[in-house]
């Protein structure tokens, strides 16, 4: 598996790092690239079969339309940006490569691969979706093949909802306007655990959480769902319909059961 060389475009940083040490450790060359340090493009797609784009979601489409027409039909373009379906399409329409979308559902502070879920979404060829597969559970990863518009769908449960959970928690706390001291004097153990989660919600890179949940058109169904319910609480909580908030947690609670 180490007869080729990987490029990864932002492979300074963050978790284009992470893999680039990864790689690296299965006896792979690896070149890395980010805004001010590394090969250019040219130089990257000339020496890499495979290249990676690993930058930020709203610099993704820039990058796969300059590298794409670089790659040669016999190499692979791949990202690991968290949504998929606008990649793989700009991936596609950009290079006659071999086109894979993947995301690690995990961050650079994860000590190894071993029972990690990594997704990958086939979009031309199956020779680098074969080899990248087989890499990753070699690694020990847990590797889910799936189309593009299955996995944002999931994602906008399994990340924008409880994105949509922290900005709702972060922004009524911030309305409430009482201090942080005074709520950690009253705060209990699960209350800090989903304030720690909103902090980094409100932390330093708004623009990531921003584009995740607006750059996902699945998010818009999850989001009439999660209005419609939040308007269901209001109005049992309003009324002092205990019974009847009971009764739908207590459904709930059932069909969950069933599923399990």
């Amino acid at each position: 598996m180490n007869e080729f060389r990987i490029g990864i475009i932002g492979g300074t940083g963050g978790i284009g790092r992470w893999f680039a040490g990864f790689f690296k450790a299965q006896g792979i060359p690896v070149e890395v690239t980010g805004r001010r340090s590394g090969l250019s493009l040219p130089e990257l797609a000339s020496r890499c079969r495979v290249v990676i784009v690993s930058v930020p979601i709203a610099a993704t489409t820039a990058v796969i339309r300059e590298i794409g027409p670089l790659l040669p039909a016999d190499a692979l373009l791949m990202d690991f940006t968290s949504l998929k379906a606008e990649p793989v399409r700009e991936m596609l329409a950009a290079t006659k490569a071999e086109a894979v979308g993947c995301h690690p559902l995990f961050g650079p502070d994860c000590p190894s691969l071993s029972g990690q879920n990594v997704i990958l979404c086939p979009g031309r060829g199956e020779v680098w979706l074969g080899r990248m597969q087989a890499l990753f559970n070699e690694g020990g990863a847990r590797v889910t093949v799936t189309t593009p518009e299955e996995h944002d769908r999931m994602m906008a449960l399994t990340q924008g909802l409880p994105h949509l959970d922290s900005l709702l928690m972060g922004l009524a706390l911030r309305e409430a306007g009482v201090t942080e001291e005074r709520l950690a004097a009253f705060s209990t153990p699960v209350f800090r655990t989903r304030q720690a989660l909103a902090a980094k919600v409100f932390g330093p890179s708004p623009d990531l959480y921003a584009g995740l949940l607006t750059g996902n058109a699945a998010t818009a169904a999850i989001l009439e769902i999660y209005a419609r319910n939040l308007e269901r609480l209001k109005e049992l909580i309003l009324r002092k319909d205990a019974a009847g908030l009971a009764a739908l947690i207590r459904n709930r609670a059932s069909a969950g059961h069933g599923q399990e």
